[in-house]
């Protein structure tokens, strides 16, 4: 996934990128020397503790994203097989729609480190995240007896959750929000599938974006009117929803009721 970031970015350099950033042809190779790494360099975590973080053949660090990204992965696909384990059994079906979530969460933490990195949502990612999501929504649907009812509450999901973006994106012409978080809000609506959903991913993004802001401003980091990556916080609040949607969504019953 780290070599899927950094590999984009590069092609995105140049007209003609090298045969060598190809993201399915190219081998692995240092950020800094460009030297191509060993199998036993690529060990996720292991070879970068046991390298101290840095590379091989060049001794230049190695950024800390890369087992962050790898730990925080495989983490997220941990949580997502304790919450799914028994509804997976005795249903191929479901079995289908966990595969593509999870395909869908691989692009996802792509996305967001591409976003944290440089303040952009590649349209290749986003493309491939829409392909699995209308996947995702199509198992769904064929896991339900109320087809129209369910179409309906996908069309109003993509609405509240891409819609919102799409009028602050006109009203300000770009400036409070980019294009490429409105296109993601739109395909984050195919995985969340009811606009209720669609809404409680808005206000924990907004909470988790506003708790970024904090930190950064706490810390001294956040200067006046600096863009921050609202993508990140956006997948992230959907995979809180799709995950524990139920849960969620009695705790606001609860809360509104108190």
């Amino acid at each position: 996934m780290n070599a899927l970031v950094w590999r984009l970015h590069e092609q995105s350099k140049s007209k003609k990128p090298s045969k060598k950033l190809s993201i399915t042809k190219g081998r692995s190779m240092c950020p800094n020397c460009k030297h191509e790494l060993a199998a036993k360099d690529l060990i996720p975590v292991i070879s970068w503790l046991s390298l101290f973080g840095k590379c091989r053949y060049c001794k230049k660090q190695i950024s800390w994203q890369y087992p962050v990204v790898e730990i925080l992965t495989a983490t997220l696909f941990i949580i997502s097989y304790c919450y799914w384990s028994m509804s997976l059994q005795g249903s191929i079906l479901h079995i289908l729609m966990y595969l593509v979530f999870l395909s869908g969460l691989v692009i996802g933490m792509a996305l967001s480190v591409y976003d944290f990195k440089w303040m952009f949502l590649p349209d290749r990612l986003v493309r491939i995240l829409a392909v699995q999501g209308l996947l995702f929504a199509s198992l769904n649907l064929l896991d339900t007896t109320e087809k129209y009812q369910f179409l309906l509450q996908l069309v109003l999901s993509i609405g509240v959750s891409g819609g919102l973006f799409y009028v602050l994106f006109q009203l300000s012409k770009g400036k409070w929000i980019g294009g490429g978080d409105v296109k993601l809000g739109l395909v984050l609506g195919l995985f969340l599938l009811k606009p209720v959903n669609g809404l409680i991913m808005l206000f924990v993004s907004s909470v988790l974006g506003c708790l970024y802001a904090i930190i950064l401003m706490i810390t001294g980091k956040y200067k006046q009117g600096a863009h921050i990556p609202f993508g990140p916080f956006l997948l992230l609040a959907s995979y809180v929803v799709i995950v524990y949607s139920d849960t969620l969504l009695q705790w606001l019953k609860n809360y509104i009721y108190l």
